[in-house]
């Protein structure tokens, strides 16, 4: 707790008018947001590449970003850092009540349930259990989050199969929309198979951000393995059979 402190005065000093640096004192909350995204992305890189001394180093600086909104509220009179630990201690004992209550809940699925359960009930001017969702999430994340919540309220298949039905049947209806070659048809049913997918990819307990990014990388170091093969030519003037058959070599590897 005294480290905690310690790095609480620290941005307080960096935010001084009088003896503090010129560029933490031009920040604002709003300007601040582009590096707080930045941080927040490297924290999960960490993670991913399961390093365990960059997670630490990263996690501090995404640790100083919160600080430094809750210290620019706090000069604005709106907050403290005070107030931000309260909100969330007490959040998590009130959304915690298997834990810190008599409620009996057997199943992390049921913690899920009733978590959205007793949010919805203190987010009293949210219309729907759907509300809430950042706009500015990922696509994949909000499509996987939105399916979530619709679940919470029972409003999912019971088992694999439908979810397998589905994404033949959309598959199929995408096929239609190209035969068609109605550009705005062809995107609705693509978005709708996509969908699909993070729906089995939710179904199946994979998150579905996570599985894209592991194949994307996957597909960056097979290409790198490609262009390698061409460091003395030029992989421009390569047919696509050679190409294809370095991509080969490199699924070996």
């Amino acid at each position: 707790m005294h480290r905690f402190q310690e790095l609480v005065d620290v941005v307080a000093s960096l935010r001084d008018p009088d003896k503090g640096c010129p560029w933490d004192i031009k920040q604002t909350a709003t300007s601040l947001v582009p590096n707080f995204i930045e941080e927040l992305y490297e924290v999960v890189e960490a993670i991913e590449d399961n390093d365990n001394q960059a997670l630490c180093e990263e996690l501090g600086d995404l640790m100083l970003h919160i600080v430094f909104q809750a210290q620019i509220a706090s000069e604005q009179g709106t907050f403290q850092i005070s107030d931000v630990l309260s909100e969330i201690v007490n959040k998590l004992v009130r959304r915690h009540p298997h834990v810190f209550g008599d409620l009996n809940v057997d199943s992390a699925e049921g913690v899920k349930m009733n978590w959205e359960r007793i949010k919805k009930a203190e987010k009293k001017d949210r219309e729907s259990v759907l509300d809430g969702i950042p706009r500015s999430l990922p696509a994949l994340i909000k499509a996987q989050r939105t399916q979530e919540k619709a679940a919470s309220v029972g409003f999912d298949w019971p088992d694999l199969k439908p979810a397998l039905d589905k994404l033949d049947e959309e598959r199929e209806e995408l096929y239609e929309a190209l035969a068609s070659g109605e550009n705005e048809a062809i995107q609705d049913e693509l978005g709708d198979l996509l969908f699909t997918i993070v729906n089995l990819s939710r179904k199946l307990g994979i998150d579905a951000e996570t599985a894209l990014n592991g194949t994307t990388a996957k597909f960056y170091r097979r290409f790198r393995y490609v262009e390698e093969q061409y460091r003395t030519g030029d992989i421009h003037a390569a047919r696509l059979e050679e190409l294809d058959s370095h991509w080969e070599a490199a699924k070996e590897l």
